[in-house]
This record gives structure tokens, C-alpha cells and sequence, in this order.
């Protein structure tokens, strides 16, 4: 991973994410496809970029890594825009604190996706949502939602508040307010923030937020996955406003 940021690029697998890269804003440099596969692949990708083949035992042994989807893309990144640049139109976004599992960041782009958050930011110790896993896992969707990653933590949830926005701690504390509080936040800008599972949010992000709201479980549950979680706190924004 650190090989491909350094190179200003990252790899994606799958049909899926390989249609979604060619309809992003990304430059595809070049797509592999097993031998097998080229006819449907060609058929179902058209020739948007550079497309080589192999059989399916020599990608394994170039990449050292079996692909049973048999397609394979590498793209170029793109600069990260500022945090003021990347929300001055936003209205809902997602902030996330030291989430490092891909899977949970590829379903949290999910959702962010299918609950119409206008962007993602990501403390400096968020896992890189380009990973091939990550994409894979978002179905693609990371391609699409913008994202930055923040240079200053917890600063940046002070930026966000002085940019209008009400910053609010997804966390499982039994002092936080309902998740009806975050629904009546409903017509403001809202900068929802998500911790890794496990540790949870900092102190000092939870320090630095104006709301800490959440989800009412039954006794003896006192958390979801924070992708699971983000769904459940976006639905109660999604179309209240």
C-alpha cells in the first residue's frame, strides 16, 4: 500500500469496481484480465483504457495474490482537496477516527453512498479507502464520494464547526443523548464522526464535538459494527431535511 501512495496510484479488482473506476474522475492507466475471462470482461467494460491478458496462474504468480474475479485495474490518484474546499457545499458528511479495518471503510462509503453524505474526511490514522479491499467492499462507491484526509486532529472538527457545521459523536457512552437528537439535527449541516472498533473515539475528538448521541440497544449490547452503526445514525438523516 504504502508502495502504491508513494507512486500516486492504487489497484482495484473486480468487475464492479473496475465499471465504477471508468465512470469516475480517475485516469485509468491499464486493466488486466485473465485469458479467461477477456470476452465477457470486453464486453461488459467496452475498451475504456489499456486492457493486456494473461492466463489466470501467471496473475497469480505476477501479483502474488489469487483473483478469482479476473479483472484487475490500476489508476491514478488524485491531489486531496483541503477540508474547507472538500465541504463548502456539503451538507452531510461522515468523519472517521482511527478506522483501519478495509472492509468497515469500504461498507461505510457504502453507505455514505446510499444515504446521500456529501462527503468523507479522515484523521491522519484512517486506513487508506484505495485499497483494492476497500474498493471491492464499497462496491465501488469510494470512487465517487469525495474525500479528504484531515491534517490536523482533532482541529479539524473545530474547523468543521466554525465552517457551520454541528459536530456529533456516534458513540455508545450511556450519558449521550438518543438517536432522536441526531434526527432533529436533521435540517443543519452535520458532521457525524465514527470511531475504530474496540477503542472507540479519543478523548480529545469527544472533547472536541458539540453532540454525542446514541443508539438505544437492549441491555447487555452496547455496540454494532461502526459500519452497521453509520447506516442507523444516516437513516435517521437521510431525507428529514
Amino acid at each position: 500500500m504504502a508502495v502504491e501512495r508513494e507512486r500516486g496510484i492504487f489497484t482495484l479488482e473486480g468487475a464492479l469496481s473496475v465499471e465504477a473506476l471508468l465512470a469516475s474522475r480517475f485516469v485509468t492507466r491499464s486493466v488486466l484480465v485473465a485469458e479467461e475471462h477477456v470476452d465477457r470482461m470486453v464486453a461488459r467494460l467496452g475498451v475504456g483504457a489499456p486492457m493486456f491478458a494473461m492466463p489466470s496462474a501467471a496473475m497469480t504468480e505476477l501479483t502474488g495474490v489469487h483473483f478469482h474475479r479476473g479483472v484487475l485495474a490500476v489508476a491514478e490518484r488524485l491531489p486531496l482537496p483541503s477540508v474547507a474546499a472538500l465541504v463548502a457545499h456539503a451538507r452531510t458528511i461522515l468523519v472517521l477516527e482511527a478506522v483501519n479495518d478495509h472492509e468497515n471503510i469500504g461498507s461505510l462509503f457504502r453507505n455514505a453512498a446510499a444515504f446521500g453524505v456529501d462527503a468523507v474526511i479522515l484523521d491522519p490514522t484512517t486506513a487508506d479507502p484505495l485499497y483494492r479491499r476497500a474498493t471491492r467492499v464499497s462496491l465501488g462507491h469510494v470512487l465517487h464520494v469525495p474525500f479528504t484526509r484531515a491534517d490536523r486532529w482533532p482541529g479539524t472538527l473545530e474547523e468543521l464547526a466554525a465552517l457551520g457545521f454541528t459536530t456529533v459523536a456516534l458513540t455508545p457512552a450511556t450519558d449521550a443523548q438518543p438517536l432522536a437528537a441526531l434526527a432533529a439535527a436533521a435540517r443543519e449541516r452535520v458532521a457525524l464522526l465514527l470511531g475504530a472498533e474496540g477503542p472507540g473515539l479519543s478523548a480529545a475528538a469527544m472533547a472536541a464535538v458539540e453532540r454525542c448521541v446514541r443508539i438505544p440497544m437492549v441491555a447487555g449490547v452496547d455496540s454494532v459494527n461502526v459500519a452497521t452503526a453509520a447506516a442507523i445514525a444516516l437513516s435517521a438523516l437521510y431525507g428529514q431535511g
